[in-house]
């Protein structure tokens, strides 16, 4: 990531404020004549909505460079061989690319799922956990240091615990499977 999560909370907060005069959403929204919004305090799904917007923008970036590099990595003897045989560039694109680059796929799914289930920072910047935006690591925080409910707090963390391993084990073991080729 090139931009710490809190930071990326802080600038999604100033595009998101109430406030016209400080919020590029609002600013664009009155001038096409609408009224201003809490668009983080909204009900649900578009807070939600809002949130999302904010995760795929720090995780697009990652995503793209490694997909650039697993496509730019396919040998173009492949493609040039499948469309002198006759492949439309569709058979090329899902009989040939996604099957070459379907590691890289799989490593970007994993870490977007890893990422997403232990998301803490952006929904604690922008909502406190509020309107409907309560994920699993929110929950934790509120129980094991807010309600100092320790106990239920350590069991929302190893149900966390348990939710990534399976997704890491998954992910190393197709790591394994691609360093034995």
């Amino acid at each position: 990531m090139a931009i710490s999560m809190v930071g990326a909370g802080v600038i999604w907060n100033f595009i998101y404020e109430a406030d016209p005069n400080i919020g590029l959403l609002n600013a664009i929204w009155t001038t096409l004549g609408g009224t201003p919004q809490a668009w983080t305090s909204l009900l649900q799904p578009w807070n939600n909505f809002f949130l999302i917007v904010i995760v795929i923008w720090l995780q697009t970036g990652f995503a793209m460079v490694l997909f650039s590099a697993a496509i730019k990595g396919i040998p173009g003897e492949i493609l040039e061989a499948a469309r002198v045989d006759g492949a439309t560039e569709l058979q090329v694109f899902f009989g040939i690319m996604i099957p070459y680059i379907m590691p890289t796929i799989i490593t970007v799914s994993t870490t977007v799922v890893i990422f997403t289930l232990k998301i803490f920072d952006i929904v604690w910047v922008m909502t406190g956990g509020q309107f409907g935006t309560q994920v699993i690591a929110t929950q934790f925080y509120r129980e094991y240091f807010t309600n100092r409910n320790f106990g239920y707090g350590s069991a929302i963390a190893i149900v966390l615990l348990l939710a990534v391993v399976p997704v890491m084990i998954y992910n190393l073991k197709q790591f394994g499977e691609r360093e034995a080729f």
